[in-house]
């Protein structure tokens, strides 16, 4: 791993355990199967879909991003800034850019964020070589960076404000690895943020927190953290068997990159958008149905 690449303190034992109720073994494998099975069937679609429009093609990822925490056992709740709603059309296109940008903490955050925003995520290269998975993601038009190399970040930079400048909304992890949760998280590292600048594109930042209902209002719940080296298999078994998880998301108020404040400024003001707490007054609160949830270098996106 290259040492100027982010490192979160975050390990699995001391921060990816359950906080709430658990659930049995029995309907916890059922759960797994069926949240699989929905992760697999949208590969096997992948080759039909695209032979969609543009607009029902983006529907049906959405519908199908809206599926799969549900079908994890994980119940869903989105919130929107009242000044400012994004439009409900699922173009996952906004005009002149959008560059969305949310804190990382599970494997989840990927199908949380593109059932509220779809557009291009931007993933690091080693995820082209997951079998079933990088096949999908490269079908569902993912911008791959190689971020090992501090050399490749100009291209990186240059790939994701091409697609800005071509009306695309452009999905990032800024922190560049994940974090569990607790205790604020990573700094957002500028470079998507020169991108934005560059192509003149809005800045959507959006928050995602995890709750238990034994601790709704208080710390993430750390079933769902997908840190350090955590394998997947043990984050999956840990998600299924935490009982009365919820996912919250909140869409934020756009911060427009017009080049005035800069990237590192332009970062600062997302991440404190991000990390900020909102009165649920100024937000309009819409639920989801939805039932169910560092090492840097494993970090799923970025």
């Amino acid at each position: 791993m290259s040492v100027w690449l982010p490192v979160a303190p975050c390990t699995p034992a001391g921060c990816a355990r359950h906080t709430g109720a658990v659930r049995a073994p029995l309907p916890a494998a059922l759960l797994l199967l069926s949240g699989c099975t929905l992760v697999l069937l949208g590969v096997a679609c992948v080759p039909l879909v695209r032979l969609l429009g543009p607009a029902p093609r983006r529907r049906l990822t959405r519908c199908w991003a809206h599926a799969v925490p549900r079908a994890f056992g994980v119940r869903v709740t989105v919130r929107r800034h009242a000044a400012d709603h994004p439009s409900d059309d699922p173009s996952g296109d906004a005009p002149g850019g959008e560059l969305v940008v949310a804190n990382h903490i599970s494997w989840l955050d990927i199908p949380l964020v593109a059932c509220v925003l779809p557009g291009r995520m931007v993933a690091k290269s080693e995820i082209r070589r997951w079998p079933l998975l990088g096949p999908l993601a490269a079908l569902g038009g993912t911008l791959f960076i190689d971020r090992d190399r501090l050399r490749a970040l100009p291209a990186a930079v240059r790939t994701i404000a091409t697609s800005l400048r071509s009306g695309s909304r452009v999905v990032v992890f800024p922190e560049g690895s994940t974090w569990c949760g607790r205790g604020g998280g990573g700094a957002f590292r500028p470079a998507a943020f020169q991108a934005a600048v560059d192509a003149g594109a809005t800045v959507r930042p959006v928050r995602i927190a995890y709750r238990t209902a034994a601790h709704h209002d208080g710390p993430a719940a750390g079933a769902v953290a997908f840190v350090g080296s955590d394998p997947l298999a043990a984050s999956l078994w840990r998600v299924v068997r935490a009982a009365g998880l919820t996912a919250r998301i909140d869409v934020l108020a756009p911060i427009p990159a017009d080049g005035e404040d800069g990237r590192r400024a332009l970062a600062d003001r997302a991440r404190t958008a991000v990390l900020t707490t909102e009165d649920p007054c100024r937000c309009c609160q819409t639920a989801v149905a939805s039932d169910r949830a560092n090492r840097p270098a494993e970090s799923v996106h970025h």
